[in-house]
């Protein structure tokens, strides 16, 4: 495989940022307008209970989700395979069984917290809070526990806070809608993403008990095949009037925003939705939104993706090292089939470093020998090929059966040529790209990398640095190092590891770097995965071996086995069952 030269794009006026999905979703179930009157009035009937409610009744509802939800797992995952197009024991059921394995976590680490609040007032922080070189708070988060420590080994988390925000606010403010005699109840709407099912799980959840609001949810339709499995797992909030689901497309999505029973909206999924919803789907949103003259002004939170840099700095690496990092570049890529937020887009590498071409080449050997797998998001042909009208070089891997699209690596950008497809457009398939830069040193590359993922990539969710431990042992690279983390404006930022995997921990924040308004949201506002219920959260730092032990990689032997048994321990872990995970994880 060789390394093509990029053309440039013919288009310069594309519009960038996710793609639009309204339009191409067809919903199989639909809400009447007088059934979502009648849920919305319950809800509010009940809001102001729900913030009046003890902190022992709300441990009661979460152990009983608890309980309730691992007598699903088996028909959950059969109802993502089917809808997703994946094969039994493929390594795309061991992802399923790991996202459910994260609604698990979340529910224990989520109980773990509402203890921590009702017998010391909020949750716990590992360690000390300390101040980083530039002034920020900075909170140790990850590992929590000694189970941590053994299935993540050498990896750590922190949350910075913004600016100006002091050790002793941010301890004082943590859990602070627990602590507002003042609050009032609220009805929040929840637009759950259609990707991942752990998303409006995590979504509700935070509303419900992070910022003590009763929700409707609203499930994308590309995934309310899981409405029925999530009423019966949440049923205890059901029944209780604090939790409702809605079903439907674009028009039931738009009652419910516009509908004065509710007070907030959250969402996960496109910046174009979120538009549409804020100025209008007709002809003067443009114009509306160039008057600041919005349709909604309710509070409204949301993570909207992204165009997620991967900066590869160059070192002594070797066969081993390229190998290594391939093939977590391709699992990141291969993941969900590229529908999701966190897959890398844009490979930044040092434009004379020797191994580039390797990285690259590796990488698509891996993707080669891995199955295709069904375009089941809505609108991916349309984009690929859109990408690939732009890059008629771009490298295609796989055999691609009906209904397939191959793994796809458009190499080589100009990076100059800022207004590339890849640089400004979330391609929301199974598409990377590549580009590299020239600097006079490695420090040099890691300041150029950190002010092209700022200035020139659309969006602000997450960013991955790889680096080998040789290389941050030059004083000078480490320090290059310290300055992107804190320099790169996103919500997460990781080293050596896929940012999502700081959302796993259920510790650390996952959403945009704060700052964007409703009249130019890039990658959102407001975040979630807040589980140790910090005010003031601008990023989270997860930060990993270059080498690690990882099960869950398109090489892995026993993937699923791994995440089932990963699933089963997240559900109600022991020591017992600590053992057999590990091993399991080492013979993968």
């Amino acid at each position: 495989m060789g390394i093509h030269k990029s053309a440039r794009q013919k288009d310069q006026t594309l519009i960038a940022g996710s793609p639009y999905f309204a339009d191409l979703i067809k919903p199989a179930h639909i809400t009447r307008p007088q059934d979502i009157d009648e849920l919305l009035t319950r809800l509010q009937a009940h809001k102001d209970e729900w913030v009046r409610l003890k902190i022992a009744e709300r441990l009661s509802f979460v152990e009983e989700i608890r309980e309730r939800l691992p007598t699903l797992n088996e028909s959950w995952i059969n109802a993502e395979l089917q809808a997703k197009g994946l094969r039994r024991h493929s390594f795309g059921e061991a992802e399923e069984w790991t996202i459910l394995a994260t609604v698990h976590r979340a529910l224990r680490a989520l109980g773990q917290s509402l203890v921590e609040i009702q017998e010391q007032g909020r949750p716990r922080i590992p360690k000390a809070l300390t101040y980083g070189s530039d002034g920020q708070v900075v909170a140790p988060v990850f590992p929590l526990s000694l189970h941590d420590r053994f299935l993540f080994p050498g990896v750590s988390g922190e949350v910075w806070m913004e600016p100006g925000v002091s050790v002793e606010e941010t301890i004082a403010t943590q859990s602070a809608a627990y602590h507002d005699p003042a609050l009032g109840g609220k009805v929040a709407l929840v637009l759950g993403a259609g990707n991942a099912s752990v998303l409006p799980v995590i979504d509700l959840l935070h509303k419900l008990f992070v910022e003590l609001q009763v929700v409707v949810l609203k499930l994308n339709p590309v995934n309310d095949h899981l409405g029925p499995l999530m009423e019966e797992g949440f049923r205890p909030l059901v029944e209780r009037g604090f939790l409702a689901f809605a079903y439907g497309g674009a028009e039931q999505g738009d009652y419910l925003c516009r509908h004065p029973a509710v007070d907030e909206l959250h969402m996960t999924g496109s910046d174009k939705t979120f538009e549409a919803i804020v100025f209008g789907a007709d002809a003067k949103s443009g114009q509306r939104k160039a008057e600041r003259k919005p349709l909604i002004t309710k509070r409204f939170t949301g993570e909207l993706g992204n165009v997620s840099p991967v900066i590869v700095v160059p070192g002594p690496w070797d066969e081993a090292d390229i190998k290594e990092q391939s093939k977590h570049i391709a699992t990141w890529l291969v993941a969900n089939a590229g529908f999701a937020c966190l897959t890398p887009r844009v490979i930044i590498q040092h434009q004379s470093w020797p191994q580039r071409n390797s990285l690259i080449e590796e990488t698509g050997r891996l993707l080669e020998d891995h199955p295709t797998r069904k375009a089941y998001y809505p609108g991916a042909e349309v984009r690929h090929a859109e990408f690939l009208e732009a890059h008629a070089e771009a490298l295609q891997f796989g055999t691609v059966n009906q209904g397939h699209l191959p793994w796809t690596i458009i190499p080589e950008l100009e990076p100059d040529n800022a207004n590339d497809i890849c640089f400004k457009r979330e391609a929301f398939c199974g598409l990377l790209a590549e580009t590299a830069l020239p600097a006079s040193s490695a420090a040099g590359f890691i300041d150029r990398a950190v002010e092209f993922a700022n200035d020139t990539l659309w969006g602000t969710l997450c960013a991955t640095i790889i680096v080998h431990p040789k290389s941050l042992a030059d004083p000078e690279i480490a320090a290059a190092i310290d300055r992107a983390i804190a320099r790169l404006n996103y919500g997460t930022v990781s080293l050596n590891m896929l940012a999502y995997y700081s959302a796993y921990f259920m510790t650390a924040p996952w959403g945009a770097f704060p700052g964007s308004d409703i009249y130019d949201i890039q990658s959102g506002a407001g975040k979630t995965f807040n589980f140790l219920m910090f005010s003031y959260p601008q990023k989270s730092v997860s930060r990993a071996p270059f080498k690690r032990l990882d099960p869950l990689t398109v090489v892995s032997k026993g993937a699923l086995e791994f995440s089932r048994k990963l699933a089963k321990f997240e559900a109600g872990p022991s020591w017992r069952r600590l053992p057999g995970l590990v091993l399991t994880a080492l013979r993968s």
